[in-house]
Order: C-alpha cells, then structure tokens, then sequence
C-alpha cells in the first residue's frame, strides 16, 4: 500500500495545530503505523468534549509528571496552551497539582512500614491532640478525608502538615476550575508511567462529584493514553542513526 506522507502530514498539523520533527522518522519509515497513530491520537480532538486548552493542560500534566518529565512535549503543549489562552497561573497550577504526585511515596510506602511496626507490638495508631487538629484542618482546606492518610498522619505529623500547606495552595489560588484539577489529578495517576489505582479511584469520584462526564473522562484517559507514542518520538531519531552507520560500513 503506498501512503502519501505530505498528505499525512498534512493531516497531523490539521488536526493537532502543531508538527513535532521528533515525528519525521516515523513518517519516513512506517507511514502505515504513521497513520494509525494519527488516528488514535485524533479520537479526543475530533470529538471534544473537553475545551482545548484543558487538554493541554492534561498533556502538560502526563509529560510534567515525575514518571516521565519528558521536555519536549512539555514545551510543545505549554505553546499550544498559550494559543489557546493559557496564563501562566493556569500552568503554574497545573505543576503545582502534579507535583503531588510525590506524596504518593508515603501513601504506598507507610502501610508497609505499619505492618511491620505492628508485628513489634510498637505501632499506636491513636490520632493526638495535635494530629487530629491537622486532619481537621486538611478536611476543611481541601473538602474530603481518605482514610489512607492515616497513617501518614500517625508516623510524621510534620510531614502530614507540609503537604497540607502545599497542595491546598493551588486549590486556594484557584487559577483552574475543581474539574479541571480533578482532570489533572487523574491524568497523572492513570499515566502508563505511574497507574495508582488507589488516587486514581478517589479523583475519579471527585470529578463525578463535580459534575464531570463519562465522556470527558474517558477523553482524560484518551489523551493521557498518548504518551506511549513517545516510543517512537525517542526511538525512531536513535535507529535512523544505528540505520546509517550501517550503511555507510557497507
């Protein structure tokens, strides 16, 4: 089958606004796969039911995200999210939002550490004075309770209380809507580079709560799917190179 690359190229700046040259090696090489990753990727824009300039903030967030900061991308949809009226708040925030992506070290990490404490006898899971004076505090900055932050709350109050104040920050600035942070939140948990089931649950919810679609979180899941093209966005420039070195030794 013969592909006119000029047409899918074409196509891509049509649809997505922008052409990366990361993409060149791909076209060149396998214009098939080309087109049906082009079809993939065009599902959430063709349909969208998120406003653009929220979807370059869930791109942002996928590629900002602590499991796969890959720059490229994150200068391309800070661009398109310029174009589409983003201040520098509105992605300040959105950093801000995935940069709590971090916390979820202690989240995985306590309920390991109690159960050994508890095999020792030493472990008391009673909130304090202080602790439960925290926890109040955080149910009324950021509007719920998981019973997963217990822990945290037992073992390192100060912790607990520095994490606290940082992520209440982009909720109290409120540059983004609550949906959209919600939206934010479960892009980075559901990134192939990350899949916290148990945060990714709780957003989920949140965003229902707020009045989020299916559709638009499907959309969410759509465009946080995208970041495994990154494979070829890394790898094509990397075996065109290996590709010529051999045919010049030949």
């Amino acid at each position: 089958m013969k592909f006119d690359r000029e047409n899918l190229k074409k196509r891509f700046v049509e649809v997505r606004g922008y052409w990366d040259e990361s993409l060149d090696g791909l076209l060149e090489i396998d214009p098939e796969f080309f087109e049906a990753y082009l079809q993939f990727t065009s599902v959430p824009w063709k349909r969208g039911v998120i406003d653009p300039k929220t979807k370059e903030f869930i791109y942002i967030a996928v590629y900002a995200c602590a499991t796969h900061l890959y720059n490229p991308a994150i200068k391309t949809h800070i661009q398109k999210a310029f174009e589409f009226g983003a201040t520098k708040e509105e992605i300040i925030e959105v950093f801000q939002l995935v940069s709590a992506l971090g916390i979820h070290t202690f989240l995985e990490g306590i309920p390991l550490l109690m159960d050994e404490i508890e095999k020792t006898g030493e472990l008391n899971s009673q909130l304090n004075e202080r602790q439960m004076k925290l926890k109040e505090d955080f149910m009324e900055k950021r509007g719920y309770w998981n019973e997963f932050w217990d822990g945290l709350l037992v073992l390192d109050d100060q912790s607990f209380e520095a994490y606290t104040k940082t992520s209440s920050i982009p909720w109290a600035n409120g540059y983004l809507t609550p949906k959209q942070k919600e939206f934010i939140y479960i892009a980075g948990d559901a990134s192939a580079t990350h899949l916290f089931t148990r945060g990714w649950r709780h957003h989920i919810q949140s965003a229902l709560k707020l009045g989020a679609t299916k559709e638009e979180i499907m959309e969410v899941y759509q465009l946080t799917a995208e970041i495994g093209m990154d494979t070829f966005r890394e790898g094509m420039p990397i075996l065109i190179e290996e590709l010529n070195k051999v045919s010049t030794s030949n």
